[in-house]
């Protein structure tokens, strides 16, 4: 683990769909609203975009720990059984609002001919605003990051079986 990563976790899920049904990007960016809040009870609002470069954005909005976070995650790779997803995103605190950086992978592999395995890795790290955001307030990070972990891991295991049956609903639907 590096000195500025807050969490890295990673959990997965079975598909029962066939590896070649799945579309991961195509999922993601057309999630509707209510599809991403059955995913998680933290879960808020959801929406798609573009970034100012042209590239496809997913928009979440969810509350982990107690504070609200507004992603902004930017395609950085899409393929259709893996995407991975870049967001400088807001942290919405009792103290005020700062920024972390959230790296969001989500992958798929064939397992069989009707099942896949789907995997979810987050990744978070402190952005120099964040760190600076702790220091004014006397937050030592290493005490930040033991209290984060166990409510970002928590989240991060009970949404992933969750979109995983939604990316199955999507695959068998298509």
């Amino acid at each position: 683990m590096s000195d500025h990563e807050i969490v890295d976790s990673s959990f997965s899920a079975i598909i029962n769909a066939p590896f070649e049904k799945i579309d991961i990007p195509q999922w993601c960016f057309t999630l509707p609203e209510d599809e991403y809040r059955r995913c998680s009870p933290a879960h808020i609002a959801a929406g798609f975009t573009t970034a100012p470069d042209g590239r496809r954005m997913s928009i979440n909005v969810e509350t982990i720990g107690g504070s609200l976070m507004v992603q902004h995650y930017v395609e950085t790779l899409a393929e259709k059984h893996h995407l991975i997803l870049e967001s400088v995103s807001e942290i919405f605190t009792p103290t005020g609002r700062t920024t972390i950086h959230v790296l969001w992978e989500l992958s798929a592999k064939r397992i069989d001919d009707r099942t896949c395995e789907f995997t979810n890795h987050v990744r978070s790290r402190a952005t120099e605003e964040f760190k600076a955001f702790l220091d004014s307030q006397g937050i030592p990070f290493e005490v930040f990051r033991g209290q984060r972990q166990p409510m970002s891991i928590a989240h991060n295991q009970g949404e992933t079986p969750l979109f995983a049956s939604s990316i199955e609903r999507a695959a068998l639907n298509s």
